[in-house]
């Protein structure tokens, strides 16, 4: 494994950081498909030892037992004072008032609630899962850095918004003597580069580090076009992210694993690892063959003939991932 400063930051983290969101108990929440308790911890233990010290996770992934399952897994089988540990905070956690978005009250509510299910006296990064329009950003900003000075976060984070968005939420902490983001936790991967017009390019320019999600198009660069998974048949959201026209794309990743003898997972992870920006793809595991193919891509250089038959194809569309 190898390690990386997340952004401007004395932090170390490992390349592959492991995805959470698979561990929970499927009756909770939204996602059928997660593991439970059981299943879960062999996968998280097979990834502490490949050498990921990365894990992220949100308040809402299987309505909290996903922090519960990971909590209680790295607190068995880990250092905490090694490893790094993410969560997130936006979506709506139970009915009522201040039950979700960013509000001070929510944030504050919240950070104790993961806690307390992750069992743990911080969160190594706290992220905002998205951006919230009927919040002013200063009393955001400013709730994030409280939580900082109080030693419940050592370090913040965003995820998918546009720039404007990132960039006023950046320029407000700054003018103000705030905690500012380390890292940008958005949607990227060969098929979906919307990012690299606005978003990437300003996280080079202020030092901050991108974390992507669904790094394999959640799955769709893996497997023949059209393959379907008991997932992916349940996915509405994921549905509504790529495009036929994609296909061109997944069958260059295929030629080009082939003439590698590696499995696809690795060309496409080995590309994402290659981009300036990005310290930490965020892959989610099921299987424990997830996990050493993400190890692996680690290792894997692409020649610059391999990366333009893999980009070639791309061709632009609608923003998504932002809500």
């Amino acid at each position: 494994m190898q390690y990386v400063k997340l952004g401007s930051t004395g932090l170390d983290v490992s390349r592959i950081c492991l995805g959470c969101m698979s561990y929970g108990l499927p009756d909770r929440g939204v996602h059928e498909w997660t593991l439970d308790e059981e299943a879960s911890r062999p996968l998280i233990r097979q990834a502490l030892d490949a050498g990921i010290t990365f894990f992220d996770t949100a308040n809402v992934y299987s309505d909290g037992t996903s922090e519960e399952i990971v909590g209680k897994a790295l607190a068995d089988f880990a250092n905490r004072d090694e490893i790094v540990l993410a969560t997130k905070v936006h979506g709506r956690m139970r009915s009522g008032q201040n039950a979700a978005g960013l509000s001070r009250k929510a944030i504050m509510t919240e950070i104790d609630h993961s806690l307390r299910r992750l069992g743990t006296d911080y969160v190594d990064l706290y992220q905002i899962h998205r951006f919230d329009p009927r919040t002013p950003v200063e009393e955001t900003m400013e709730a994030l850095h409280d939580l900082v000075k109080a030693g419940k976060v050592r370090y913040i984070g965003a995820s998918s918004m546009y720039a404007w968005q990132f960039s006023k939420m950046q320029y407000t902490a700054e003018r103000h003597g705030w905690t500012r983001f380390v890292s940008m936790q958005n949607h990227y991967n060969l098929l979906y580069r919307e990012e690299e017009r606005e978003m990437l390019p300003l996280c080079a320019d202020q030092g901050v580090s991108a974390l992507p999600w669904s790094p394999l198009a959640r799955g769709r660069l893996t497997r023949d076009w059209g393959t379907v998974t008991d997932r992916s048949s349940a996915d509405d959201f994921g549905s509504r992210l790529y495009q036929e026209g994609d296909r061109a794309i997944v069958e260059a990743v295929t030629r080009i694993a082939v003439e590698r003898g590696v499995p696809r997972a690795q060309v496409a992870l080995a590309w994402l690892l290659a981009r300036d920006t990005v310290a930490a793809p965020i892959v989610g595991a099921g299987r424990p063959h997830h996990i050493e193919d993400a190890v692996a891509a680690v290792e894997l250089e692409l020649s610059d003939k391999e990366i333009e038959e893999l980009e070639g194809p791309y061709t632009a569309r609608p923003v998504v991932g932002h809500s």
